[in-house]
């Protein structure tokens, strides 16, 4: 009877475990680490959904290729920080590019979940209409 009960309080726990740890992340960011682009300071927020930049010189200018090899980040920027809302990027790998002449620092951000559809207030509701033949 202890054996059983012991079995099912263990089981319980890491149930109610892994559902506390099942919120995942929206993005995650694979660093460049090379000593060329230690200038660059690449980061996500505390949220993962807007990608953070800074530098000690000028970033010219950013921009991504997703999977499909379409550019979906394309700014121009001439200033020393930027932040990329990554909210609009399509699931998948994404290929940044940061140009600060002459350099180009490549680095990956993997989007894991497709972006969130929100509703406007006004936005009106579908629902199924009941036939009177029923």
């Amino acid at each position: 009877m202890k054996i059983t009960f012991i079995i099912g309080l263990v089981t319980y726990m890491s149930m109610s475990l892994n559902s506390l740890c099942a919120q995942n992340d929206f993005a995650v960011l694979e660093k460049n680490v090379n000593v060329r682009a230690s200038g660059l300071k690449h980061e996500l927020n505390t949220t993962k959904d807007t990608l953070l930049l800074s530098s000690t010189s000028n970033i010219n200018k950013v921009y991504a290729v997703n999977m499909d090899y379409e550019r979906e980040v394309e700014a121009r920027i001439n200033a020393k920080s930027f932040k990329i809302p990554l909210a609009s990027l399509s699931k998948g790998k994404h290929v940044f590019v940061v140009v600060q002449s002459p350099l180009r620092i490549v680095f990956v951000v993997k989007i894991l979940k497709d972006p969130p559809v929100l509703l406007s207030a006004n936005a009106v509701k579908l629902t199924a209409l009941k036939s009177e033949e029923d």
